[in-house]
């Protein structure tokens, strides 16, 4: 059995699982960060936890005799993708990255691209007061100084401090429809919305909302990704290992 890694707790990630647990001769392992208490787990044999850096990692690839990496983790967790181009160089084991694409800006759109949260967080000292912050729980420093707004901040889990002063949190996981975003908007009397450029279907009904209620969005960049073979959808990924691990003898 070809033991393939995968990279990511993201729905593609999941996906590709089932996927791959169909393939004659494929044996998935994913790997879990272990950010959430209590993660959607895919199918298959699962662990969960760091490895220790690239270090880590390229000693685990060589210990488990890993035939392939999928990196299939959440465009924004960048550290865990240059770690694993790194270990995955050093073991010369194939890696693929299936890389979710960004949201397309439409002509209505009012979107601001920033390069960092920090930069989100400057934005908004010429904007509105009433804000919609949705982009995880672990980067709400740069917002906590901001006393002139009040901030509706979702998460899946609580967010880890500091925060801002004025805030309410709303925990809960997608997908949303984009009529629940627009009431969500409505009831908190929202003007501005600030989130990650995430991409994919679970969480876009908050841009489509902000667009018909003609608010302006902050959209937070992604950062650089390594230089490795990528697909963009799960299909395409499974044909990759197809074709590297070929027919069973």
């Amino acid at each position: 059995m070809a033991r393939v890694l995968i990279l990511g707790g993201t729905a593609e990630a999941r996906a590709l699982a089932t996927a791959l647990a169909g393939l004659p001769g494929v044996r998935p392992i994913s790997s879990l960060a272990g950010r959430v208490a209590a993660p959607a787990l895919p199918v298959g044999e699962v662990r969960i936890g760091g490895f220790g850096g690239a270090a880590g990692l390229t000693r685990w690839l060589a210990t488990e005799r890993i035939a392939a990496v999928v990196d299939a983790t959440h465009p924004f967790a960048a550290t865990i993708s240059w770690s694993a181009a790194e270990a995955a160089l050093a073991t010369a084991i194939p890696i693929l990255a299936l890389r979710r694409p960004g949201w397309s800006q439409r002509p209505d759109d009012d979107w601001r691209r920033q390069p960092s949260v920090a930069a989100a967080a400057a934005a908004l000292n010429s904007l509105p007061e009433w804000v919609f912050l949705t982009i995880g729980r672990t980067e709400l420093a740069p917002f906590a100084g901001l006393d002139r707004h009040w901030f509706l901040i979702r998460s899946i889990e609580a967010p880890q401090p500091p925060l801002p002063a004025r805030h309410e949190v709303l925990l809960a996981r997608g997908p949303f429809s984009v009529r629940s975003e627009i009431e969500l908007m409505r009831a908190h009397r929202i003007e501005v919305l600030v989130t990650k450029d995430s991409g994919g279907p679970l969480t876009e009904a908050k841009l489509v909302a902000a667009r018909e209620l003609r608010m302006p969005v902050l959209l937070v960049e992604r950062p650089p990704v390594p230089d490795v073979p990528a697909v963009a959808t799960v299909e395409q990924a499974r044909d990759w290992v197809a074709a590297l691990v070929g027919p069973p003898a």
